[in-house]
């Protein structure tokens, strides 16, 4: 019994050696307990001690009940310690990771915060313009000059407010996963001097010397032109905006390596601005983070462009560089690498305008649930000479279809979003009709969902085009040419 007791009291300490040795070495990790963990080590050579005392014992000595008892304790007595140790320091980390997990929440909902108030500056700053210009346009007393002036003001403000609104839904795209690149073939210094010409508005404005740089040819290569257009505007937006009246903006573009098969070049926009300091221009890059100056602070923007722009770099497999100084300007420079293509042949402009196209003979059915947005859609489309029947809902649009001769629509522009039935589900419909007249009938998304998982949708449900909310009656005109075959 008492050797027993002995030997159970040896195998227990050992194992609370064991257990020790592995608890000093998790404390050894934390870099807060590295002045501890030295005093830890002392203990073990203790517990050593003990177990050979206890082999001792047992193996040589004669231990009766009393000494077996008190080996036993001992051996139970530490285990006890050391689980109240282990314990204990289990319940310190679990407070320490609370205390980090809440002070992660007070920064992201001072993060939201933050967001939510320039959100709010930067959407009622236009919203306050298109109220106030429209007030002063309704007036009796106002002139047609002014009214034309306001109406100009108001525009402006309202293609403000749309580039907010498409900045910050980007932005979620971008944090969800969901950018896509859609490459297609397109002339780099073309591209450069459309971007240009949409600047040079703003520049002239602040009387902004706006230069652009790049060896004349035509480089035609393979790109996502609507990303690739944006991440240079944004750059130029930025140098315009921070860049004082009487300064000067550049855009250049240079040719750093061509092959047969690929062509690297670097984009660079230089200006002469406030620049920023070097604090800020480590978090350049980081969404809705804006530097906190009085200058700075008084002109417009949600801090998402150039993280908008980064993430399309990074899609790329490219790089984006920031040169800057307070008081002296800043330099961006994107380096990309593009598969060549071969050149694409141009249209006649002058044979374009001669042949405009006569919609006076198309009928169209417009299915928008909003009375505003259908007022609005019916004079633009009036004004180019189709004929439009309106239906409120998905399913009015299915009756309507139906009700008409086949062949009356030339076409249907459709929303998604609308009571009783919802545009996907009434294209789904009008297809699944007996009679191929009415099924055929060419059917466009007219819609606020703007995204290119929407346009999937609309051409999965059996849609053959996609125009995105607000109206560019240019794209709606375009849309429609390809659609009826003029």
């Amino acid at each position: 019994m008492t050797y027993a007791m002995t030997y159970l009291g040896a195998a227990l300490m050992a194992y609370n050696i064991y257990r020790y040795i592995r608890f000093s070495r998790d404390a050894g990790v934390r870099e807060d307990l590295k002045q501890e963990t030295r005093i830890l080590n002392l203990p073990i050579l203790l517990l050593v001690l003990f177990l050979c005392g206890y082999l001792a014992v047992g193996l040589i000595g004669k231990p009766d009940l009393i000494v077996a008892s008190i080996l036993l304790g001992g051996s139970m007595f530490v285990f006890v310690m050391l689980l109240l140790v282990q314990r204990i320091t289990n319940r310190i980390q679990q407070s320490e990771h609370m205390r980090a997990e809440m002070e992660a929440a007070k920064k992201s909902s001072e993060a939201k915060t933050c967001f939510l108030s320039n959100m709010s500056h930067d959407l009622r700053t236009p919203l306050n313009a298109i109220i106030g210009y429209t007030t002063l346009a309704g007036r009796e007393e106002t002139s047609p000059q002014e009214t034309k002036a306001y109406l100009g003001k108001i525009e402006t403000a309202g293609q403000q407010l749309l580039d907010t609104i498409n900045d910050v839904l980007e932005m979620s795209r971008i944090e969800s996963g969901r950018l896509e690149l859609e490459p297609e073939r397109l002339c780099l210094e073309t591209l450069l001097s459309q971007v240009g010409d949409l600047v040079v508005p703003q520049m002239d404005s602040k009387r902004i010397t706006f230069t652009r740089e790049w060896e004349p040819g035509e480089t035609w290569v393979m790109c996502d032109r609507g990303q690739l257009s944006r991440a240079l505007m944004n750059m130029l937006s930025n140098a315009c905006k921070f860049t004082p009246e009487g300064g000067r903006v550049t855009l250049a573009m240079q040719q750093t390596e061509k092959t047969d098969r690929a062509v690297s070049c670097e984009f660079a926009v230089q200006d002469t601005g406030i620049g920023m300091s070097p604090e800020f221009a480590e978090h350049l890059f980081t969404p809705f983070e804006r530097e906190k100056t009085s200058t700075v602070s008084k002109v417009q923007g949600t801090g998402l462009g150039m993280a908008i722009t980064k993430s399309f770099v990074d899609k790329m497999g490219g790089t984006i560089d920031v040169k800057t100084k307070q008081g002296e300007g800043t330099t961006l420079t994107i380096r990309l690498s593009f598969e060549t293509a071969a050149p694409e042949e141009q249209p006649d402009e002058e044979r374009e305008k001669g042949n405009r196209t006569d919609f006076r003979d198309v009928r169209l059915l417009l299915v928008e649930d909003n009375p505003i947005n259908q007022e609005i859609a019916v004079m633009l489309l009036s004004h180019e000479g189709f004929l439009v029947d309106c239906a409120e809902d998905g399913q009015a649009a299915v009756d309507a279809i139906l009700q008409a001769e086949p062949g009356t629509y030339d076409a249907v522009l459709m929303d998604i979003q609308m009571p009783v039935m919802d545009g996907y589900q009434a294209t789904r419909t009008i297809r699944a009709l007996d009679d191929p007249a009415r099924a055929g009938v060419p059917i466009v998304a007219m819609t606020a969902d703007a995204f290119q998982e929407d346009q999937k949708k609309a051409y999965d449900a059996g849609m053959q085009g996609h125009i995105a909310k607000p109206i560019d009656m240019k794209q709606m005109l375009d849309t429609l040419k390809s659609i009826l075959g003029r």
